[in-house]
């Protein structure tokens, strides 16, 4: 990459935080092998029962809460990777991630895109506010906003529900020159379909990063496989040696 403005965007998936000790959700022994999406992560199962539902979340949410959850090496490196763009002038690094964790932002990114929503945040069913929720949810709270009560969800896109900001993420990815997956299984829609967006409307190079081959790695321009804190940092460093 030389000196004009190049733009990078960054796909992250599960497999980024599974080394700041997440579990992942579709890895064997993953979430979903343990627990049935269609009684924790869809609308009909909030529906059908609530408190089922805010008791599974509240448990993901409960780490990050007693601050027992950081980012590793792979998160600080791309914050570091951004500033080091910024701070150059050499163009824009967005990360948009599959997570709902906030280690990005704990690392010092920020340009983060959370495409699947944030386990510290909630949603009002009634007025559609989103607010930062540091506790757990249990369904009788009254929403800041509207003072509806039992009407607040996890912030959290469930199956069947669409992805957030999509249409900033792919004018984003039409117009970027570096795109890297990093630790995502490639078997989730929308994100997974990323690739061929880029082989099919960009010129920009594809990169993955990831444990082991994700299902649409053949896509790829370039592909690295290890642990997350070990290539990632490597790849950052590559990158920022060639400016």
């Amino acid at each position: 990459m030389g000196k004009a403005q190049q733009n990078i965007v960054i796909l992250t998936g599960a497999g980024i935080s599974q080394e700041s000790g997440l579990d992942t959700f579709r890895d064997s022994g993953g979430i979903w092998s343990k627990v049935r999406i269609e009684d924790v992560a869809t609308l009909a199962a909030f529906e059908k029962n609530p408190q089922r539902v805010h008791d599974f979340y509240n448990v993901r949410r409960e780490p990050f809460l007693n601050g027992n959850i950081k980012p590793n090496a792979a998160h600080y490196a791309l914050a570091r990777l951004e500033e080091y763009w910024r701070v150059g002038g050499l163009g824009a690094v967005t990360i948009i991630t599959q997570n709902i964790d906030n280690l990005h932002e704990l690392a010092g990114s920020q340009n983060i895109i959370h495409m699947h929503g944030e386990i510290l945040k909630a949603r009002c069913n009634g007025c559609n506010a989103v607010l930062e929720w540091l506790d757990a949810l249990g369904g009788d709270e009254a929403c800041p906003q509207c003072k509806k009560t039992k009407s607040l969800r996890p912030h959290v896109v469930w199956f069947g529900e669409v992805p957030l900001a999509m249409e900033r993420t792919y004018q984003l990815l039409e117009k970027c020159h570096l795109f890297v997956s990093i630790g995502t299984s490639g078997n989730v829609y929308p994100a997974a379909g990323f690739i061929n967006f880029i082989n099919d409307h960009t010129k920009g190079l594809a990169v993955e990063l990831n444990l082991e081959p994700s299902a649409g790695s053949s896509e790829f321009d370039q592909t690295r496989y290890g642990k997350a804190t070990e290539i990632v940092p490597s790849f950052v460093d590559e990158i920022i040696e060639k400016q």
